[in-house]
């Protein structure tokens, strides 16, 4: 009697070489003794989330893959639902979420990893399906893969370089009391691990020694193409850089690469933040550096490159590079989706607020690095918080810039003063953000009205708690005064 086929197999969600693979990786499993898989995927704000299965159960879930808990794709930063769970209609327009029933996640056998600080375990990034078969439409990683294959039908792809900057600090107080335990709980207490403002300092580099060599072993242990690791301008504040990947081989390191980090540094009693502008003195503000390119899908060659001429980038970089600046306000809410990524952004703080370019100007959103000739040509923007999603940053990197392809957008001239320049202010705050997104129409008809509806309500509660906050300053500002 014939094997029914699995939900995966029924569904055509595998390609031949993801089949091959997933044998591969049950052979691996049984020869290498590992007994858990953790079943990740990265939900709306960019965060791993994950079900921990035998190697028992991962059997059947590379056949049907594994249901789970869609709950979450109505939670924001701290989990609190964005709209009423069990209501019979929601403002969502997805009726399979109505009741908050399963859904089903796919396992991408190309993303298979062992993981080098858990004991006999391995870690595998999945994609999000309704039991229809259907891709969950909140599925961000889905996203971007649209936006690859919209680029691929122009023949071109995209090459993404990930240059991150966080803080590492020591945990002093994790602050796990049950009143500490709220919602969210309280941040725990931390002190620096160095001291900054000695930017590269031989010195500081080899105080954090240790550190530095355990993210790195375990970095290199994971298979990411990992380049550079050292102390950064801010006391505690590190940088790290990865080789050129194809985009969803990016967004996937970037992904994984927080997460790693975060759980490395908390077994290792240390505390790391990819928060844009920490709550803690004397600190300094991190960013996401995205550098990227298109290639030809037929001869890999990088069609930025310009063959001569004034320009630093080709017709087709300097189009692409007018489309990031035409829907640079736009595309904020998916660089920078916090409340905090704007307090970053300030004159002479390395942060843009301005949606401009220049040629090797590090003032500028845009930064062109390229001339004639040379086949790193490239765009590296600026703007993105250290803690967005990574599939709608590469996203929104692609609509825009396809846009002014298509367009033959005009960048307009290189700004020599990037902060004192006349340049379109981009959003001062989330709110602005979600606005500016909420009116662009070409957001909306590449991402889709549910998808496009579905972010403002996600961000938009985001901003309404924060709103309703009262902070410190307005205590100091008025408590006493009033």
């Amino acid at each position: 009697m014939a094997e029914t086929a699995g939900f995966i197999e029924r569904h055509g969600l595998w390609t031949d070489e993801q089949k091959r693979l997933a044998e591969d990786i049950l052979a691996r499993v049984h020869r290498d003794g590992i007994r858990t898989i953790r079943i990740g995927w990265g939900d709306q704000h960019g965060i791993v989330r994950s079900k921990n299965v035998t190697a028992m159960e991962f059997e059947s879930c590379i056949k049907d893959g594994k249901d789970f808990q869609m709950v979450t794709s109505i939670f924001d930063t701290t989990n609190h639902p964005i709209v009423p769970p069990f209501s019979a209609e929601n403002a969502l327009g997805v009726p399979e979420l109505i009741g908050l029933p399963d859904g089903i996640l796919v396992p991408d056998p190309c993303t298979f990893k062992v993981l080098p600080w858990v004991k006999d375990t391995a870690w595998i990034l999945s994609d999000a399906y309704l039991q229809s078969g259907k891709p969950m439409p909140f599925s961000t990683r889905a996203v971007l893969r649209k936006q690859i294959a919209a680029l691929a039908d122009h023949g071109l792809g995209m090459r993404v370089g990930l240059e991150f900057e966080f803080y590492l600090f020591r945990m002093l107080d994790a602050r796990m009391s049950p009143e500490a335990s709220g919602w969210p709980p309280e941040p725990p207490r931390v002190e620096m691990l160095n001291h900054g403002y000695q930017y590269l300092t031989d010195n500081r580099n080899d105080e954090i020694e240790a550190v530095l060599t355990a993210l790195q072993d375990n970095l290199l242990a994971l298979g990411l193409p990992l380049s550079t690791i050292e102390d950064e301008w801010g006391p505690s504040q590190l940088e790290v850089t990865f080789g050129v990947m194809p985009a969803l081989e990016a967004a996937d390191t970037a992904l994984l690469f927080r997460s790693a980090v975060k759980q490395i540094a908390r077994r290792m009693g240390l505390h790391a933040s990819f928060m844009a502008m920490p709550k803690v003195p004397n600190v300094f503000p991190s960013g996401w550096h995205m550098h990227q390119s298109l290639f030809d899908l037929k001869s890999g060659a990088n069609v930025f490159v310009a063959e001569g001429g004034e320009s630093p980038l080709s017709e087709v970089g300097m189009n692409y590079l007018g489309g990031l600046i035409a829907h640079a306000g736009a595309t904020s809410l998916m660089t920078t989706p916090t409340v905090n990524g704007y307090k970053r952004q300030r004159p002479d703080a390395f942060a843009p607020f301005k949606a401009g370019w220049s040629h090797e100007n590090r003032g500028a959103m845009l930064r062109v690095i390229g001339a004639p000739g040379n086949s790193g040509s490239r765009i590296e923007n600026r703007v993105g918080d250290p803690a967005a999603n990574p599939y709608l940053y590469v996203a929104s990197q692609l609509i825009a810039g396809r846009d002014g392809i298509v367009n033959r957008t005009d960048p307009g001239p290189s700004a020599k003063a990037a902060y004192l320049a006349e340049r379109p202010l981009l959003p001062r705050n989330l709110a602005e953000a979600i606005g500016a997104f909420g009116a662009s129409g070409v957001m909306k008809t590449e991402l889709g009205d549910t998808f496009h509806n579905y972010l403002q309500l996600v961000k938009r509660f985001e901003w309404d708690r924060f709103s309703a906050a009262v902070t410190d300053w307005e205590q100091s500002e008025y408590f006493e005064m009033y």
